[in-house]
């Protein structure tokens, strides 16, 4: 029991109700990664890209940098604050 205890700290509750949270955020994220014209390959060429850019351009992907950001931050605190207030139930 104790082994489980621990597993369920770990996981912060059930591991297969933190597998459904995952699963259902993995799709919202992904339906909103769609809409704005994205798949992983186009993520992981932008990402490439990037690498390249921080070392040829310098500062100038810096500016690339930022959008990345601002990307991810349309989709993280929108997500964060939901799962703040639903895990307050």
């Amino acid at each position: 029991m104790p082994e489980n205890n621990e597993l369920t700290r770990f996981f912060g509750g059930s591991p297969a109700w933190v597998l459904v949270r995952l699963v259902i955020l993995s799709v919202v994220v992904g339906v909103i990664l769609a809409a704005l014209g994205l798949d992983p390959r186009n993520i992981f060429n932008s990402l490439e890209r990037l690498v390249r850019n921080l070392f040829s351009f310098g500062f100038e992907a810096f500016g690339s940098l930022w959008r990345y950001f601002l990307l991810g931050a349309v989709v993280v605190i929108p997500l964060w604050l939901i799962l703040r207030v639903f895990g307050r139930r």
